[in-house]
This record gives structure tokens, C-alpha cells and sequence, in this order.
């Protein structure tokens, strides 16, 4: 399936005038160039105390940034799911952006110890932190 971004949605929908979502026609809406067109989507997963830094660095490169509100699984902390849209040739400035705004570090979990008669909890170092950056092909992108 391919991906949109700004605004416009995969299901062929348009807006009236009156707010109702009509059927749009290839007509009305505008084809970017293919000079201009996107063509690698980047999800960046940061963690919620760099994803400020982060997506000012990237929109200083003059890249399309959408924030989404994440979570993450393991240790059930805040995250920030960033998509940038990647102009053919583009993708090693972001992945510099993304390290240099991004950064590891080291955080403790207390687990019980196993065996243990008493239930104490037991401190474990943990590294969170950095970008994880997945890029996805547009195989098509317009604008509405």
C-alpha cells in the first residue's frame, strides 16, 4: 500500500465545501514532479526526552516531520514515532540528524532476585535510548 503524507488520505477521499467527504477525482488533485516526489518513508522511534531535539534537526534540513505519541513494550515508557518523507538521496543527512539529536543511555530496572527468601528487588542496568529507524519505499505520493 502506499504511503501519503500532508494531509491527503489512501482512501481516495476529498473534503466539500461543506466538510463532507466525497469520492475526489484524479483531476483535483495535484501530482508532485518527480524531482520533488518522496521516495523513502523513515519511522523513527526516539524516546519522548530527544524527540524535540530530533525533529527540530530534521525539519532544519527542510524535512516533512509528523509526530505520533508511542509506547514502548518492554519498558513501558513514552516514545515518539517520527515519519519524515525522503527526497531520493537524502537518507545519510536524517540518519546524521537522528544520531547527533538522539542519544543512548543507561537506565535501572529492579527485578526480584530469583531464589531469593526475601522479595528484594535486585537493580539491573538497562541501555534505552538512541533512534530506532526503519525506511520504508513510496511507491506513490501526492499532494491533495
Amino acid at each position: 500500500m502506499p504511503f501519503f503524507l500532508n494531509g491527503s488520505n489512501p482512501f481516495g477521499l476529498a473534503r466539500s465545501a461543506k466538510g463532507q467527504l466525497n469520492s475526489a477525482k484524479t483531476s483535483d488533485k495535484m501530482k508532485v514532479p518527480m524531482e520533488n516526489s518522496i521516495h523513502l518513508l523513515l519511522f523513527a522511534v526516539v524516546q519522548e526526552q530527544d524527540q524535540d531535539a530530533a525533529a527540530r534537526a530534521l525539519e532544519q534540513l527542510r524535512l516533512p516531520v509528523v509526530r505520533l505519541s508511542s509506547a514502548g513494550g518492554f519498558l513501558g515508557r513514552r516514545n515518539t514515532t517520527l515519519l519524515v518523507g525522503l527526497q531520493q538521496g537524502r537518507e545519510e543527512d536524517a540518519l546524521k540528524a537522528l544520531e547527533e539529536s538522539c542519544r543512548q543511555r543507561i537506565e535501572y530496572l529492579t527485578l526480584p532476585l530469583e531464589g531469593s527468601p526475601l522479595p528484594m528487588p535486585t537493580p539491573v542496568p538497562v541501555t534505552v535510548g538512541g533512534a530506532t529507524v526503519f525506511g520504508l519505499p513510496v511507491e506513490h505520493f501526492e499532494e491533495i
